[in-house]
Formats: C-alpha cells, sequence, structure tokens
C-alpha cells in the first residue's frame, strides 16, 4: 500500500511540475472555459435573469469545456509525448505498475479539475450564481468525470495517436459530437426525440445533467440516481479499457 502511494503520488507530482513549468496547456485550460462561460452566460441572461443563466450555463461549461480538454486531452497528450521521447523505455524497465501510473495521472488531472471547478464557479458566483445543491455530491460526479475522461486518454492516446501531432484528430471527432449530444452549450429539450434518445447513450449527457440538477436545481443522489449509475458504470469500463490499452502498448514498445 505504502508502496503504491508513493508511487502515485510521484506520478502526479512529476506530471503537475511539467505543467507549471511549459505553463502554455495550464493557461489553455484556464481561459478556455472562462470565456465560454462569460459567453453563453450573457447570452442566455438575455432570456432570462442573469443570475439563473449562470446557474445553468456553469455546469455545462465545466464538464465541457473544462474537464473534457484538460483530463481527456492531457492524458492523450501525455501518452503520446512518453512515447515520442522514448521516456516509455524508461517505465518498462522501472518497477512502476500500470495501475499506479493510471492513478497517478488520474490524481494529477483531478487537481487540475478542482482549479478548474474554482475558477467556472468564482465567476459564475460573481454573476450572481449559485450552487443550490450538495457540494460532496457535485465532487462526486467531478471524480466520476474525470476518471471517465482519462480513462478514455489513455484509450486514445495508446490506440489512436501515434505523434503530436495526430492528438487533436481523435479527441475533436469523437468528442466535439458527444458535446454538442450531451448539452454542453444549449439545452437538451431542443433535440428532436430522436436524438434525446441517442443522447442517453452519451456519457457526456448524464455528466451534464447530473451536474446540472444538483448545482442549478438543488437535486439530491436519489433524483440523479439513473445519471449516476451510468457514470459509475462507464467510469469503470473507461478505467478497464484503458489501463488494458496502456498495457498493450508498453507490450508493443518492448517488442519494437
Amino acid at each position: 500500500m505504502r508502496r503504491t502511494i508513493t508511487e502515485i503520488s510521484a506520478v502526479s507530482g512529476r506530471i503537475l511540475l511539467e505543467l507549471v513549468r511549459t505553463r502554455r496547456s495550464l493557461i489553455m485550460w484556464a481561459i478556455f472555459p472562462a470565456l465560454m462561460l462569460l459567453l453563453f452566460g450573457l447570452i442566455y441572461a438575455g432570456g432570462s435573469s442573469r443570475s439563473a443563466s449562470f446557474d445553468y450555463t456553469a455546469p455545462g461549461i465545466l464538464i465541457g469545456a473544462a474537464l473534457f480538454f484538460s483530463c481527456l486531452g492531457g492524458p492523450t497528450a501525455l501518452i503520446v509525448g512518453e512515447r515520442e521521447h522514448r521516456t516509455l523505455r524508461r517505465l518498462l524497465l522501472s518497477p512502476l505498475r500500470p495501475s499506479s501510473y493510471f492513478l497517478g495521472i488520474t490524481v494529477a488531472y483531478f487537481v487540475i479539475a478542482i482549479a478548474q471547478t474554482a475558477i467556472v464557479y468564482s465567476i459564475a458566483f460573481a454573476f450572481g450564481g449559485k450552487f443550490h445543491g450538495s457540494w460532496p455530491l457535485g465532487l462526486l460526479i467531478i471524480v466520476l468525470s474525470v476518471m471517465s475522461f482519462v480513462g478514455l486518454g489513455f484509450f486514445f492516446g495508446a490506440r489512436f495517436a501515434r505523434r503530436s501531432e495526430d492528438v487533436n484528430g481523435p479527441v475533436a471527432a469523437f468528442g466535439v459530437p458527444l458535446l454538442v449530444l450531451g448539452g454542453t452549450f444549449f439545452p437538451v429539450s431542443i433535440l428532436p426525440s430522436y436524438l434525446l434518445k441517442a443522447a442517453h447513450l452519451d456519457p457526456v449527457f448524464h455528466m451534464n445533467q447530473a451536474l446540472k440538477l444538483v448545482s442549478a436545481a438543488g437535486a439530491g443522489a436519489d433524483e440523479i440516481v439513473v445519471h449516476l449509475i451510468f457514470l459509475v458504470a462507464f467510469a469503470v469500463a473507461s478505467i478497464a479499457i484503458g489501463i488494458y490499452s496502456y498495457r498493450g502498448m508498453l507490450k508493443r514498445e518492448l517488442s519494437a
């Protein structure tokens, strides 16, 4: 247990220090959701009160414009970078376990997710918005979302992206339709019935709806239980496929 904690701390610390050193990704992950929240919050304020607009807009922006790009795109780029810089060879020779590496990356991006949450809701609060529900329940939704995105990031990084230039392609092709269908930027109520049915298979839809119900409507766990069950199952599946893909990549690197 102590060894696992040490490995996780070492991996997460290395990633965070590298992100702080390069700064560019952290700056973009802060600016983009802030601008999107201001833009959509003010757009929707035209038809309702400003505080209600930011109540509703903040959760979707946090999931789709913040966590999606940092916690999915970030790990994908990290895995590709490890391969390009030949650091995977050193990982193969080290006693570091794939599960510890995955958890270390998850912890690092959870720290980033907390910072992004603080930025998004600070802006929402400045415009009169509030978090109406339970913070622990909201935190649970964020944790499940981060784990899901990191697992998918491992999958894309290990399976589809070979070079740094390849990262944006699969993330955009897979992710942007999910963000649109999941109601990140507009209410899902405007979707035609057949697309709304399809949206229930979209993990981003369940992330958005769960966090919006808790944050904007003050819903309790019993009111979002269907979303929570879906997110738990999806997070477990994402972690499993992410670690499996990473192990397969290590084997291919070893035999190369």
